[in-house]
């Protein structure tokens, strides 16, 4: 599923940037970030800079443009948690998991702020911002 948006404070619309990316193999609601001109992956304590709109069955070649979101403050996003969320509280911070696409339970150094869940268990949603 990774990281959709659930709302953003003032409802505009928005817009899509086409930037180049690194050899991943993109999935709608990656986290990313440009490191070197290309768009990576983004895990555990870098918090990520644009979201993927794009989703590819294989690696892309590195330099081609893919559809992105550019991640603002003012944007929730809907995240399926990757571990039991028993321990984490609203306002925590917590980590991104390894694919891109879930987070973790751990708070140490953690990026997106939770503001919301729809429960503790694995998979349950939390809504996150950055």
């Amino acid at each position: 599923m990774g990281f959709l948006i659930h709302s953003v404070d003032d409802n505009r619309v928005l817009g899509l940037e086409y930037l180049p990316c690194s050899a991943i193999t993109p999935k709608v609601g990656m986290a990313l970030v440009q490191t070197s001109g290309n768009l990576a992956l983004a895990s555990g304590t870098t918090a990520p800079t644009y979201i993927s709109m794009c989703e590819r069955d294989t690696a892309c070649t590195a330099g081609e443009l893919i559809p992105v979101v550019r991640v603002q403050k003012d944007i929730i996003f809907g995240v399926p948690a990757q571990a039991a969320m028993t321990s984490v509280k609203l306002g925590d911070k917590v980590t991104i998991h390894t694919d891109g696409l879930q987070v973790t339970a751990t708070t140490a150094s953690g990026v997106a702020e939770v503001v919301g869940m729809d429960g503790t268990a694995a998979g349950s949603t939390v809504l996150v911002r950055f």
